[in-house]
C-alpha cells in the first residue's frame, strides 16, 4: 500500500510538471495534507483532476470518483498512463463537447 501511495504522489508530481511545461500554473492538490475530496492536481480552471498512475485501470471507477469529487463548477477528468506510456485524459463525451465547442467559438 506504501509503495501505491508514493507512486501515486509521483505521479501527480509527474503531471502537474508537465503541465506546467505547457505553461500551466498547477500544483498537487490537498489530499497530501489530509483533506479528501480536493483534485489530485490543481490549477486548470473548472477541470476536476483525477490522477492514475497504474498498470491496470478501471476508468468507470475512476471517473466515478472525479464525479463525486468535484466542485459545482467543475467538469471531471481521468489523467492516466501506465509504465513507459503516454499520458491520456478521459472525460465525459458531453463535458469534452462543450469544452470543444467553446475552444471553437473563441477562435
Amino acid at each position: 500500500m506504501k509503495n501505491s501511495r508514493a507512486k501515486g504522489a509521483r505521479g501527480e508530481r509527474e503531471l502537474s510538471n508537465l503541465l506546467k511545461s505547457h505553461g500551466f500554473n498547477t500544483r498537487r492538490g490537498q489530499q497530501y495534507c489530509g483533506s479528501n475530496g480536493d483534485a489530485d492536481v490543481v490549477g486548470l480552471d473548472g477541470i476536476h483532476i483525477e490522477v492514475k498512475r497504474v498498470e491496470k485501470l478501471n476508468l468507470y471507477n475512476a471517473m466515478e470518483q472525479a464525479r463525486q469529487d468535484k466542485k459545482e463548477n467543475e467538469k471531471p477528468a481521468v489523467f492516466h498512463r501506465k509504465d513507459r506510456s503516454d499520458w491520456m485524459v478521459t472525460m465525459i463525451f458531453e463535458d469534452w463537447m462543450e469544452l470543444y465547442k467553446n475552444q471553437i467559438n473563441c477562435n
